[in-house]
């Protein structure tokens, strides 16, 4: 059994490292458009965010920057596992936003929680330090 150091500069170019990158890659573009119109304080983004109880622009447009900040994060190598955990406290925060408001649970409420599942999705097949700290499959415990 081979033992892989978390500090190994491994890079596979498999199919597992592709497709994680075009799953962060949606997710990138998702994210920095929403993080941009946040910013812009583009007037859809104003009004749907009110409904939400966030009334003021600056506001709006600190979330944005604090979102764009994250994805920044999150689409650079080096920094991506970081990157991973703010857009993780950032999603986690729109859910809870979407519970106070009274929001559908499975279209406007968890929606925070798949695009969660997406970052991480794509991080775990583009790093194989991250499949080696959490494999998917282990030993089963009698």
């Amino acid at each position: 059994m081979s033992t892989l150091a978390l500090s190994s500069p491994i890079r596979a170019h498999g199919a597992a490292y592709w497709t994680g990158w075009t799953i962060s890659g949606l997710v990138i573009a998702f994210m920095l458009l929403d993080a941009v119109m946040k910013v812009l304080a583009v007037p859809l983004v104003l009004d749907a965010s009110a409904a939400l109880g966030f009334d003021d622009p600056s506001t709006v447009r600190g979330i944005g920057i604090v979102l764009l900040a994250a994805t920044l994060l999150y689409a650079a190598p080096r920094t991506a596992f970081l990157g991973a955990l703010l857009l993780t406290a950032y999603l986690g925060g729109a859910v809870a936003t979407h519970v106070r408001a009274g929001n559908p649970l499975v279209t406007h409420t968890l929606f925070g929680v798949y695009l969660g599942v997406f970052v991480w999705g794509g991080l775990y097949l583009r790093e194989p330090w991250l499949r080696a700290l959490l494999p998917l499959r282990g030993r089963a415990i009698a």
